[in-house]
């Protein structure tokens, strides 16, 4: 009888947090890309405090009013969910909080008081037993944790649910932010390579496109980037299509290239020890070091158990000095990563350029035990640091261990790219032939909107980008922060598209008062992309209609190949919109496009594909 009545009480909790989400669902959309904190209040405050008391985290009602208590109990939440331990909530952990049914300790079995919860280390992420799944090896959580062969291990990856169709009826705009990282694939490339399991919440699609390159138009006059549209069938689904989006950013002339001030901000904790850890930092840094002009700042600080200033200010010239201060540090001691950021602003403010490149480059496996501070104060000094000019970049190195969604947490604070480098031929695309230009912003706050014509367009899904979706009213809000393109950059986006005179059932929603477009106009959609100058306050409207005449009756090679970069991801992860698709339908898109031939990243993405095929058999 206790059993059941304390089933039944936990289904009356879930269908008053159902309820909850229900009332609440209309007025989230314009607050979605807020992050709540200490002195909000109102009825979004109220279901955080209501949801963090039903999953046991907040052990009193809600008052609406954001305090100490609420981010005390927020803290509590996004350390055992392996987030970046802020107090605030954000989006990833307002989307966590949706979804979570219960307490993470409870079907565990494990019978924690708060003082023991409290003791445990900064960082420390249990698995929640709603994303337990079973592997050949042990269990995996959403953190990406596993044993294999009696070794634990630690990676941890945020948890997120695939974008899913939109009914155009519903809401026409589709609106994200502009992402140029590629980390996620990198860490494929090393797991496959490697015969490991890979976690689906590593798979982040957007971030597997844009590792390649792809024939785009560049900018025209004074745009500082080139947007290129086609409109093809989906290879993996008969009833919808594809809309390619491509972005060309422009390219900054040598002569043109503003000075660098860099801090080269190392992890040289025990955790780092390794060839493919320190040692490989070292060479990282080494090969950034060729690249830059006499005139730069060089700056270097270590940390481990304390931060070390190794070198500061010194211009680039003195080669030998900056080559030996790099290749003497060695790995030991614990990890007070929380110092040496504080030290590494200290510095590049102390040096800081006008109208220059001024960035830290974080180089670590991400296992942040942050000492006396704490990660909502490294969060706010980052997000503070990047309004005074100074950027983040984060380089992740190391397996087993790495920490893929902390260091996605701090580049986005630091509005810098998250890297991912498993060998020096990375390092060298991170640092030198790709992501230097990244170093040079040409247009900052990016964002795109795409307007669908229901006339022509029945429904939509963007394929990735979940992390970086924004409220249709946030797109023309300029205190809404968006993406930055580098240098050379490009930035690639799929759309899955339900044709109005499809007969595709993707549970389409709609209104009894609304009524359909005439089909008078020919466009089928409109791709707005907002953007800011590099030292600009306000945003500049650019408008790409999608017309007839981007439509193609096959797929040209720019989207048979992102095609096939889809189809992959849509497997690791098992989508529910994989359609058709197969390794075999990939490995057919790849080998029909003729620029996989010279290409070294394009082969060696065909190679491993084929490998993941040979393994499914």
């Amino acid at each position: 009888m206790k059993t059941l009545m304390k089933i039944a009480a936990r289904m009356t909790g879930l269908m008053l947090a159902l309820v909850m989400l229900l009332c609440v669902s209309a007025g989230c959309l314009a607050e979605e890309n807020k992050i709540w904190g200490i002195g909000d209040e109102g009825e979004k405050v109220t279901f955080i405090q209501q949801r963090l008391q039903e999953l046991e985290y907040l052990d009193r009602a809600p008052t609406g009013v954001y305090d100490e208590e609420t981010a005390e109990a927020v803290k509590k939440f996004q350390r055992q969910h392996g987030l970046l331990q802020t107090g605030q909530v954000e989006e990833t952990t307002m989307r966590l909080l949706e979804s979570e049914t219960q307490h993470a300790w409870e079907d565990w079995g494990y019978d924690i008081c708060v003082e023991e919860e409290a003791a445990m280390p900064v960082g420390t992420a249990m698995p929640a037993p709603s994303s337990v799944m079973a592997t050949g090896n042990g269990y995996a959580a959403k953190t990406g944790a596993w044993e294999s062969d009696g070794y634990w291990n630690t990676d941890e990856y945020n948890h997120f649910a695939s974008n899913g169709f939109v009914s155009v009826a519903v809401s026409p705009l589709s609106t994200f932010a502009a992402d140029v990282d590629t980390s996620s694939y990198s860490q494929f490339r090393r797991r496959v390579l490697s015969g490991d399991r890979i976690p689906a919440d590593s798979i982040r699609v957007e971030e597997m496109m844009n590792y390649f390159r792809y024939d785009y138009k560049g900018p025209e006059g004074d745009e500082p980037f080139g947007v290129t549209l086609e409109y093809a069938p989906c290879p993996w689904n008969e009833k919808t299509m594809l809309l390619q989006i491509g972005v060309q950013a422009k390219t900054v002339k040598p002569e043109n290239r503003p000075g660098h001030n860099l801090v080269f901000l190392i992890d040289t904790s025990g955790s780092m020890y390794g060839s493919d850890r320190l040692d490989l930092v070292k060479r990282a840094f080494l090969l950034l070091l060729e690249e830059l002009d006499p005139e730069d700042t060089v700056s270097i600080v270590a940390y481990a158990s304390q931060d070390r200033v190794v070198i500061e200010g010194v211009k680039a010239s003195e080669k030998t000095r900056i080559m030996e201060a790099i290749s003497d540090l060695e790995a030991g001691g614990s990890t007070n990563g929380g110092a040496g950021i504080m030290r590494a602003y200290e510095i590049a403010g102390k040096y800081k350029i006008d109208g220059g490149v001024n960035r830290i480059l974080l180089a670590t496996d991400g296992d942040l035990n942050v000492g006396m501070t704490s990660e909502g104060d490294l969060a706010n000094l980052v997000s503070e640091k990047r309004k005074e000019g100074i950027s983040l970049t984060c380089l992740g190195f190391g397996f087993g261990n790495y920490k893929d969604n902390k260091m996605e947490a701090l580049a986005d604070y630091g509005d810098g790219n998250c890297w991912y480098i498993d060998t020096i031929h990375e390092a060298r695309r991170a640092l030198v032939t790709e992501g230097g230009g990244t170093f040079i912003t040409v247009a900052k706050d990016v964002k795109l909107q795409v307007d669908f014509n229901p006339a022509h367009v029945r429904g939509y899904r963007l394929i990735g980008y979940e992390d970086r979706l924004l409220a249709a009213e946030d797109f023309a809000d300029d205190t809404k922060d968006g993406g930055e393109i580098g240098s050379g950059h490009q930035m690639t986006a799929l759309y899955e598209i339900v044709p109005a005179d499809s007969d595709f059932d993707f549970g389409e929603a709609g209104s009894r008062y609304q009524k359909a477009m005439p089909a008078g106009s020919q466009e089928i959609a409109t791709v707005a992309v907002r953007a800011k100058e590099p030292d600009g306050d306000e945003s500049r409207l650019y408008e790409y209609p999608v017309t007839e005449a981007c439509r193609r009756e096959t797929l040209s090679d720019n989207m048979k190949f992102a095609a096939a970069v889809a189809e992959v991801s849509m497997l690791l992860r098992d989508s529910e919109w994989k359609g058709t698709a197969t390794w075999s339908t990939a490995q057919d898109l790849l080998r029909d496009c003729g620029s996989v031939n010279g290409d070294t990243y394009r082969e060696e993405f065909l190679y491993l594909v084929n490998l993941l095929e040979r393994d499914a058999k």
